[in-house]
């Protein structure tokens, strides 16, 4: 089994467009409405977005290969650039997709330990994410992973407030 990883720059900015589009439509496309698919794409994937976040120093974005293709992505918050302030000792997995034709290959895992990985290296205490509360299947990944349901927040799909879980694991 061939695994890489690889840090994005701005110059990656159409590709990692390209699988974000990609991993968040298979993921959530059946959960909601078409309208709000493509208002909250265009929001959050827009290569202006994407740039903004590839250049803050607060925020990494990788890119996992399997067999040579780009194959899923991570993106991971420390200081301000958490979506919630969970604190100075606190890391956050904002974005872990893999897609579908590469799910049940490991690289859920590998991105997550790559996470763990970082955030040990800057020093946390605690890593974090905020997980749909339909999505079973990433709840009782995470969950197999360590992760505890602590609390929850709202998250827009275009004009439609959900609930995302809080999912925290305490690192050694």
């Amino acid at each position: 089994m061939t695994i890489k990883i690889k840090k994005c720059t701005q110059e990656d900015s159409r590709i990692l467009q390209e699988i974000s589009y990609e991993t968040f439509d298979e993921t959530f496309k059946h959960e909601n409405s078409p309208e709000n698919m493509i208002a909250y794409l265009k929001k959050a994937f827009n290569l202006r977005q994407l740039e903004k976040e590839l250049s803050n120093r607060s925020s990494q974005f990788f890119f996992v290969y399997f067999k040579n293709e780009v194959a899923g992505y991570l993106k991971v918050n420390t200081n301000d650039a958490q979506s919630e302030k969970m604190g100075d000792d606190s890391f956050e997995i904002e974005r872990i997709y893999v897609k579908s034709k590469f799910q049940k290959q490991g690289l859920g895992k590998y991105l997550l330990n790559k996470a763990m990985e970082i955030a040990t290296e800057c020093g946390k205490k605690k890593i974090w994410l905020g997980v749909w509360e339909k999505n079973e299947n990433a709840i009782s990944f995470y969950k197999k992973l360590g992760f505890v349901q602590t609390g929850a927040h709202s998250f827009y799909m275009g004009d439609e407030e959900q609930t995302d879980y809080i999912m925290i694991k305490t690192l050694n």
